[in-house]
């Protein structure tokens, strides 16, 4: 036979892991695409644990609210589950749990059809990611029972300041020019233009053919030059 507390506890307990599932996803998805960790290739297994925390998370949040369909000490039928500010029990607090919940459904369906989504649809669906954390943490703080604790204050307070720093880091990065990447065939010819070009009347003369005079032989002192004025012919006075 199941205590009739075990459901209540099992909804608390899976309340708080898939909040923490959540926020650690949000983190690892910034520092991710902020590049807070460095800018060098990353292996593809860091981008799957971001994937891994979030539907982990979501594992969670169906695990809380089964166990609060099971509970009996306050009870909630299926229109309070999911049909905000219709719970008879904290309306309001319960309403930021069951739009989070939607938020955190549609994110992770369209991560797992992303590769048959256009770019654009799925990134604007991914953007949910900072309302969701904000509905869950406010559903956190206001309708759970253990949650008013220092403890989980002070991480909520860390986890949020976390986020806003890496979320205006991301944009500062976003609004920074991009490198203009020039072509293969284009870097070639830039290359072959910046070299130095010898002028044409530096450059060694070709050979022209039989037609040019041979150059003057050179000067030896080894052997006597005639002397052109004693070998010229005399004219007569």
């Amino acid at each position: 036979m199941i205590p009739q507390s075990l459901p209540w506890y099992v909804a608390r307990s899976a309340g708080l892991i898939s909040w923490a599932l959540l926020t650690a996803s949000v983190l690892w998805g910034l520092a991710l695409s902020s590049k807070a960790l460095g800018k060098r290739p990353r292996p593809n297994w860091l981008l799957d644990l971001h994937r891994f925390l979030g539907g982990l998370a979501t594992i969670f949040v169906a695990v809380h609210v089964g166990a609060i369909l099971l509970d009996t000490f306050v009870h909630f039928d299926l229109t309070e589950i999911f049909v905000p500010f219709t719970a008879t029990w904290k309306p309001t607090a319960v309403a930021w749990g069951i739009v989070g919940m939607y938020l955190l459904v549609a994110i992770e369906v369209t991560s797992l059809l992303k590769k048959r989504l256009p770019k654009k649809a799925w990134r604007a669906v991914h953007f949910a990611s900072f309302p969701l954390f904000g509905f869950a943490t406010i559903h956190a703080l206001t309708a759970g029972t253990d949650t008013g604790a220092w403890l989980f204050e002070a991480v909520a307070a860390t986890s949020t300041l976390a986020i806003v720093g890496l979320t205006i880091l991301r944009i500062r990065q976003s609004q920074q020019p991009k490198p203009t990447r020039i072509p293969t065939g284009a870097r070639a010819q830039a290359a072959g233009e910046g070299r130095t070009r010898v002028p044409a009347a530096v450059r060694a003369p070709a050979y022209a053919g039989p037609d040019v005079p041979p150059a003057s032989p050179p000067y030896r002192p080894d052997r006597a030059q005639p002397d052109r004025e004693l070998t010229a012919p005399r004219r007569g006075l």
